[in-house]
């Protein structure tokens, strides 16, 4: 069984979280710069395997895609060339921000921290993948793979 990698996509970096080999655990990994997103993953997957990507999907209050959609699609097809035989799946990433936010502040840390752009993308590609493992979509993709 493989690790399930999920992005926190944004313009300028990308939050990278990742489950444990038997996808118990989802722990923040790192930040990349989002022009270095696919490198990135190509080199992760080699070293520690996947088998699936989760994708932060930005959506409004409605639950319509928002507009930073147009930046994330064509990010997300040129890593779907790239990376072809890599399932990848969306997930609804809202309030992820302000819950990272608030992670940090129960957390203790200080201002200057929480101020770090780069912390609270990571911090939110775990919350995106923690919801996800709870999701019955990921039961349903659990289901497939048996």
């Amino acid at each position: 069984m493989g690790r399930i990698l999920a992005i926190d996509f944004g313009r300028k970096r990308c939050g990278i979280a990742a489950t444990d080999p038997l996808r118990i655990v989802a722990s923040g990994v790192t930040t990349v710069a989002s022009a270095q997103l696919i490198d990135y993953i190509k080199n992760y997957r080699q070293a520690n395997g996947i088998d699936l990507i989760v994708v932060g999907e930005p959506r409004d209050m409605h639950g319509d895609p928002s507009e930073s959609q147009r930046y994330l699609r064509p990010a997300i097809d040129r890593l779907k060339k790239a990376i072809p035989d890599l399932p990848l799946v969306f997930f609804d990433e809202r309030f992820t921000s302000v819950l990272a936010h608030k992670a940090m502040l129960d957390g203790g840390l200080r201002q200057k921290a929480r101020r770090d752009k780069a912390l609270v993308d990571e911090i939110s590609a775990t919350i995106i993948l923690n919801d996800f493992l709870a999701s019955r979509q990921y039961q349903e993709f659990k289901q497939e793979q048996q």
